[in-house]
């Protein structure tokens, strides 16, 4: 028999949504920049090798956002302890909703996310530039 699905990816950004700050991808441009406000790229990295990225903005793959927020993890990033403000974003605005929720249940404040992501970003004339990832060695 298969796995009975209780509530459906769409119910829980949707969740995520009515539960945080949503900022219009305008708004998000005139942020860029700004000391007390740091922009958060969960995407993926090779979606910032295909599509680019924001300049300025500090890259946390969704997959690592709850270890890099966690003071008490072996994988803790000292920018998430700031007092600033933490715009999320990835590619379209679903991703980025769950992140700040989970920022924000984790105690992280002020968070908010970029309505229509990285897209809409592009859409509203944000910067962007092409991605270079770090050598190692």
């Amino acid at each position: 028999m298969p796995q009975k699905i209780v509530m459906s990816s769409k119910a829980m950004v949707d969740a995520a949504k009515a539960a945080i700050e949503e900022i219009a991808p305008a708004d998000a441009v005139k942020l860029a920049g700004r000391d007390d406000v740091v922009l958060v790229d969960i995407r993926d990295p090779r979606e910032l090798e295909r599509d680019g990225k924001v300049p300025g903005a500090f890259h946390c793959t969704r997959g690592m956002l709850e270890f890099w927020i966690d003071p008490e993890s072996p994988y803790y990033k000292p920018i998430f302890a700031e007092d600033k403000k933490f715009v999320f974003f990835c590619a379209g605005g679903m991703r980025s909703a769950l992140a700040a929720k989970t920022a924000q249940d984790m105690g992280l404040k002020p968070v908010a996310h970029v309505i229509g992501g990285y897209k809409a970003w592009k859409e509203a004339g944000g910067p962007t530039e092409a991605y270079a990832p770090k050598k190692s060695g």
